[in-house]
């Protein structure tokens, strides 16, 4: 390359020089050559600005959701020591992202484990956090909380029958059937015994009586639900032989788990243990579930509904095997004819596509005279 070609190259690189406008009336920093007019930077300014409420809003809110988990966990854990043997894990509560905390205990009589479960709003990222604002105000039954899961997993033995039933906060009525498929086995109805605030779901009310109100020994799950302090945390508690998610095959009888699930709204740090007599009082619950007591008639109703659901979910799973082995063997049978009428002329292919759409045409009909 010559001489006036690599100037030229090399002057095509070089960026245009930086025109600082003489006519500038705001304030200015000016040291030797270099000159700072804030004026001319308002774009730059303004992203800045943007960047640091992000990262201010970030740090508030993820200090403010590890503080609320933590908090939490530090007022319930000399309770989960005296009740566990393995209250929780060496390191702590376990920490998923900015949003999701985990505690795990075990070694416990009627208990084969506790899942303490927080699933926080996203307080650290700023955009999220304003969509779940925005959505409130659009969709009426959108309701973002702080949620805090306590799942107790019980031991064999530990309940007899196979039930569900749930006390469930009247706010949360809307949408408790669509966020637990095993509440759908459930009917709705009021319960003297309750505050008004709260509302039974029940498959039977000898399932009701038992729990709320034939004795449980010392216990007594209506006078415990009875304490203002709850009310603003309380969402549901349900005693379930069921998956929260309706399962894709029957589940074997040696496979099938009962739950004790304790749904909460997260307090504030400040208030974190304003939660903790109810959480002993599930304790409580728990060991004295043994003394449930169903009539003949509500079991053998129980065992039907259980064994009709097995049939359907078989049945469906059935149907959907046989839907999908049927599915592959279309698209093998259709990939055998595409690769055989490939290696056939223009002409041949033509008449070949002609015989298949003709083909297809009359399968198709005659599924609708069938009908």
């Amino acid at each position: 390359m010559s001489t006036s070609g690599l100037n030229s190259f090399i002057t095509g690189l070089t960026p245009p020089p930086v025109v600082t406008l003489e006519q500038y009336n705001g304030w200015q920093l000016r040291w030797k050559s270099l000159v700072f007019r804030p004026a001319e930077l308002k774009t730059e300014g303004l992203l800045t600005v943007g960047i640091l409420v992000y990262l201010i809003f970030w740090l508030w809110g993820s200090a403010a959701n590890t503080s609320k988990a933590k908090r939490w966990i530090a007022k319930h854990l000399p309770l989960y020591q005296k009740q566990f043997s393995k209250p929780a894990h060496k390191n702590g509560l376990t920490e998923d992202g900015y949003t999701d905390f985990f505690n795990f205990s075990t070694g416990r009589k009627n208990i084969v484990s506790l899942h303490t479960v927080f699933t926080l709003r996203p307080r650290h990222d700023l955009v999220q956090y304003l969509f779940q604002v925005g959505k409130t105000l659009i969709d009426l039954n959108y309701r973002p909380v702080d949620d805090l899961q306590l799942d107790f997993k019980l031991s064999p033995g530990a309940v007899a029958d196979n039930f569900v039933f749930a006390v469930v906060a009247k706010d949360e009525l809307p949408t408790a059937k669509t966020d637990r498929w095993d509440l759908t086995f459930t009917k709705t109805s009021e319960n003297p015994s309750l505050p008004p605030n709260l509302s039974v779901m029940s498959e039977f009310a000898d399932i009701t009586e038992n729990i709320l109100q034939k004795s449980l020994g010392t216990f007594n799950l209506a006078q415990v639900l009875q304490d203002p302090k709850i009310v603003p945390y309380f969402r549901s508690l349900s005693i379930t032989d069921q998956p929260r998610e309706r399962p894709l095959v029957p589940i074997a009888a040696e496979d099938r788990e009962k739950h004790v699930i304790l749904s909460l709204r997260a307090p504030d740090a400040s208030h974190a243990e304003d939660t903790l007599p109810l959480v002993a009082a599930v304790f409580q619950l728990i060991d004295a579930l043994h003394k449930v007591s169903l009539r003949p008639e509500t079991k053998n109703k129980l065992k039907k509904t259980r064994e009709e659901l097995d049939k359907t979910i078989k049945e469906e799973a059935e149907k959907e095997k046989k839907e999908e082995a049927n599915d592959a063997k279309a698209a093998a049978k259709r990939k055998a004819f595409e690769e055989r009428i490939s290696k056939l002329s223009a002409a041949d292919q033509k008449k070949e596509m002609e015989k298949e759409r003709k083909r297809l045409l009359r399968k198709s009909q005659g599924k609708v005279v069938r009908k």
